[in-house]
């Protein structure tokens, strides 16, 4: 049986029903907090707000407490219901997108730490536009990643997956735009490396919004996509329909 939004929300046990809902609700929680640190941190480092960059940081215990917490909840779903096909694989993919939302909480604590060292340093150096742009599609995608999930959409997932070849290419323009930068004033190249920082993190968010997506397809087509070019996976989800 394939997931879907319709036979996930039925089920022989209501309190089944219900203890799967709450594991997911409460994952997109930790999501929309994630995404909301995530938009503070980039803040932090345009408008060179230390204050708000701290904050950020300060909030990582709360995303590390939640993922704790969402484990347990999905612990005791096996333990207690011992969920087969379609419901197996949600519990394993709420898990699996725990996982990856908790490693975009810590980039986004390494962006935050880099707008503090930046603000030690003045103004925003070369690079800003750069970082805007690389921003902007990381934090789209990873919206993007959490409504596939909520909405149970393997074929937009998909979608999404494949931006991330855009946030590669991006980063790598961004990369030699800094190389230039350095070669050019070898008194900015402390700056640059932090600049440099956050926009590693960024393309290291941009690589797990791309497992959020991977793990919808495999809770609603129960399909392994991991090793799989994003093309023939398209091209597969079209066959299925």
């Amino acid at each position: 049986m394939k997931a879907s939004a319709k036979n996930h929300g039925h089920h022989i046990s209501k309190q089944f029903n219900e203890e799967l809902e709450a594991a997911k609700n409460h994952m997109l929680e930790m999501g929309g907090i994630i995404e909301k640190r995530l938009i503070d941190a980039i803040t932090s480092i345009v408008e060179i707000d230390s204050g708000l960059a701290t904050r950020v940081i300060e909030d990582d215990d709360v995303i590390d407490s939640m993922e704790s917490i969402i484990d347990e909840e999905c612990n005791l779903i096996i333990a207690r219901r011992q969920p087969a096909a379609s419901d197996l694989r949600m519990v394993l993919g709420i898990i699996k997108a725990v996982r990856d939302l908790e490693r975009i909480g810590d980039e986004t604590s390494k962006i935050a730490r880099m707008s503090i060292k930046l603000s030690e340093e003045g103004d925003f150096p070369d690079g800003a536009v750069e970082f805007r742009r690389l921003s902007e599609r990381v934090s789209k995608m990873v919206n993007m990643a959490l409504d596939c999930f909520a909405r149970y959409d393997a074929e937009s997932a998909v979608e999404v997956a494949q931006y991330d070849a855009t946030v590669d290419m991006e980063y790598g323009s961004a990369m030699r735009v800094m190389i230039t930068y350095m070669m050019e004033d070898p008194r900015s190249i402390t700056r640059i490396l932090n600049v440099l920082w956050a926009l590693r993190a960024l393309e290291r968010i941009g690589d797990h919004a791309k497992n959020i997506c991977e793990h919808v397809i495999y809770m609603v087509k129960g399909m392994d996509v991991r090793h799989i070019k994003l093309d023939d996976i398209a091209a597969q989800l079209k066959t299925t329909e």
